[in-house]
């Protein structure tokens, strides 16, 4: 039992990485401020810095509803950004409820991951120049005149495909 609860009281040193939401009614002025409590809330507890995304407004895959006031408003943008630390495990329940108080995230994951960039790295496509040597010739139809046709050859074609 004394092992139990000395293992409690120890905390463990993490990396965690947090992607957030921030609503788009936002003014991109008031971004930094955003962003930087969200730096204040990690930096109190002594966590450390590894790498940031800036936000960007980024359209969603689906409609978000978020309560403002006494109604509800509908975003299918918002700005997306991400920071990535590391800290003790207290940190990470620090920070969530820091986003559940904030009005201005509209969603917000914190989870753990490694150091590494782990990212997809985007490659630009390489075009490949082709160089035709053949020229396109159009070859001109021949136009075949149509000769009237009569009842009875009618008649008889079509009775030669039905009995086939």
């Amino acid at each position: 039992m004394k092992e139990e609860k000395k293992e409690d009281r120890e905390q463990v040193v993490r990396i965690y990485e947090a992607g957030y939401l921030i609503a788009p009614t936002v003014k991109e002025e008031d971004l930094e401020s955003i962003v930087g409590g969200i730096r204040n809330t990690i930096e109190k507890v002594g966590g450390v810095f590894i790498a940031e995304g800036a936000p960007a407004m980024t359209r969603l895959s689906y409609v978000i509803e978020v309560r403002e006031g006494s109604g509800t408003a509908e975003h299918d943008r918002a700005y997306f950004g991400w920071i990535k630390f590391e800290a003790e495990t207290a940190v990470v329940g620090m920070l969530e409820a820091s986003f559940k108080r904030s009005a201005d995230i509209i969603r917000h994951l914190v989870f753990r991951t490694v150091r590494e960039d782990t990212r997809a790295k985007i490659k630009a496509l390489s075009l490949r120049e082709v160089k035709r040597t053949d020229t396109i010739r159009t070859v001109p139809r021949k136009i075949e005149e149509s000769v009237p046709v009569s009842e009875e050859d009618l008649d008889k074609a079509l009775t030669d495909l039905t009995t086939e």
